[in-house]
């Protein structure tokens, strides 16, 4: 693995390993993240904040399971933009498990190989609200409400169903009107993206010349997969 391979965070041990006895709250944040943008961000801040999380990791997808007529970023570009993202909030990490793990991504692998990675973290799982009205249909969703408690998060206004389980809590958060389908439009359109994307992401798009030939695709790429846009993913 390349040294830019390696997200910083990686190398910092679990915030929730404080010695108060309770175990480790780790959330856990999958999306295409294609781009990373503020909503991603808020969103799991305001998660963090909501439920007390030592930790938040974001799990940028590798093969998307969903397919469609778009084309995705590599991994390794999600990856890196989602690196510089996060990399000035101590509270959150970057994990590769689902880029490194061959085959599409399922929310099933992603929560296996981290309740493997992390014994000491109960789960809280994070996605779209709008996902969550569809979990009955992922893939061994019984596994699922083992391994994590689920976090729905939406935007204020919009109509929020629980699916009448204790294990899933609905929170809204207004930055969540930003979309990664609206940051690619507008870069296609030489519009600005600053202030809905980080300003590392910003210019590291405009490095590797990211969603110029258009919102669905990438110029700067010509070997993708496909996948509808996530913010947060539901797989």
């Amino acid at each position: 693995m390349s040294p830019l391979a390696l997200a910083p965070a990686e190398a910092v041990a679990p915030s929730g390993q404080r010695g108060s006895g309770r175990r480790v709250r780790l959330g856990v944040m999958g999306g295409t993240f294609d781009p990373i943008h503020h909503g991603h961000l808020v969103a799991a801040s305001e998660v963090a904040s909501k439920f007390n999380l030592d930790e938040v990791v974001f799990v940028p997808t590798g093969e998307p399971w969903q397919k469609s007529k778009r084309r995705v970023s590599t991994p390794e570009h999600r990856y890196l933009m989602t690196v510089i993202a996060t990399a000035s909030n101590p509270r959150f990490t970057v994990s590769r498990v689902d880029i490194d793990r061959p085959g599409p991504t399922y929310t099933i692998d992603t929560l296996r190989d981290l309740r493997r990675l992390r014994p000491e973290a109960d789960l809280y799982f994070i996605t779209g609200a709008d996902a969550m009205a569809q979990i009955v249909s992922w893939k061994d969703v019984d596994e699922l409400w083992e391994l994590a408690h689920f976090v729905g998060v939406t935007r204020p206004g919009h109509e929020l169903h629980n699916l009448g389980r204790k294990d899933v809590s609905l929170l809204e958060v207004p930055a969540m009107a930003i979309s990664s389908t609206d940051c690619r439009a507008r870069v296609a359109v030489a519009e600005p993206v600053w202030y809905l994307v980080p300003d590392g992401v910003v210019q590291y798009i405009a490095k590797y010349g990211l969603y110029r030939d258009g919102p669905d695709g990438d110029a700067a790429e010509e070997k993708h997969g496909e996948a509808g846009d996530a913010a947060p993913a539901a797989r």
